[in-house]
């Protein structure tokens, strides 16, 4: 039986890379969620049909447990019902080496949602800064070491990457631009190892895909999956990854590649667009 991992400090952060053993994350339950506005194509299948909330909170307590289960310290943010797109966490905030960034949002509907962010890392004496940029968030943002990858979005845009780079001078920070309909970079591609990525290849240009294949493995999603979004997994240590069930054929092929694939259903969260990195603020990976 392996060593647990030893727990991080009560204030402990850092982040070096997607795919260090996770320590601490901050999620937020979906007790107010709902699809109210649409903002993204996913919701847009789904909102005559909506959320339920009993679901989605069960579904959301197993993947906690999950987490905990694998000696995570989940940190709880309290839901509010004024923010119906909380249980995103990824997108308040990301976490550079030992710095904290408190996102900016870009749609109306999640206006607030980073003063929920603030206030937990003020009261416990966490420090953060927070970008001029008009908007930038958190799912569009991917760290490996000295290495940033940064989505060119709707929600990010091109400005924003110029503010990262002046606060990160030592990091070398490359866009990559998305395709429209696609909402965050985390929803078309995800580095789950040091040396394996998942991709959706139709969200990016040809020059962007050989650009990341000459970083890592791309491990190709299909359009049936990218539904699910199937890149959307987390890592939990460089050799376990979280996914849907419903995405059996990649999950499949992780596990020949030698990864323990921990299926975890998320069908009801998944309606609003996002999956299991979306809902989850890394803050402390190993």
């Amino acid at each position: 039986m392996g060593a647990v991992p030893q727990r991080p400090t009560k204030n402990e952060i850092g982040c070096r890379n997607e795919y260090g053993t996770l320590q601490k994350a901050i999620v937020c339950a979906p007790r107010f969620m709902r699809i109210e506005k649409t903002i993204n194509e996913t919701q847009k299948h789904y909102a005559n049909e909506n959320i339920n909330r009993e679901k989605a909170m069960k579904q959301h307590e197993t993947f906690i447990q999950t987490l905990e289960d694998h000696h995570v310290d989940v940190i709880h943010l309290a839901p509010s019902s004024t923010f119906n797109e909380q249980v995103f966490t990824r997108d308040i905030g990301f976490c550079i080496g030992k710095q904290i960034v408190v996102g900016a949002m870009k749609s109306d509907v999640r206006w607030g949602e980073e003063k929920v962010l603030r206030q937990y890392l003020e009261a416990h004496d966490i420090p953060y800064q927070q970008l001029p940029a008009a908007s930038i968030e958190g799912g569009d943002i991917m760290i490996d070491h000295d290495q940033i990858w940064v989505g060119i979005s709707d929600r990010t845009p091109r400005e924003a990457v110029r503010h990262l780079k002046h606060v990160f001078p030592e990091y070398n920070i490359q866009r990559l631009k998305l395709n429209q309909n696609i909402l965050h970079l985390d929803c078309a591609f995800n580095i789950i190892s040091k040396h394996v990525a998942l991709i959706y290849r139709e969200a990016f240009d040809s020059k962007e895909v050989e650009r990341l294949a000459s970083h890592y493995e791309l491990v190709d999603i299909t359009d049936e999956e990218q539904f699910f979004l199937g890149a959307n997994v987390l890592s939990i240590d460089g050799e376990r990854v979280i996914s849907l069930p419903q995405n059996n054929r990649i999950n499949a092929l992780l596990s020949r590649m030698g990864f323990d694939v921990i299926e975890v259903e998320f069908s009801e969260i998944i309606k609003s667009g996002g999956s299991f990195r979306c809902c989850t603020l890394p803050i402390c990976r190993n």
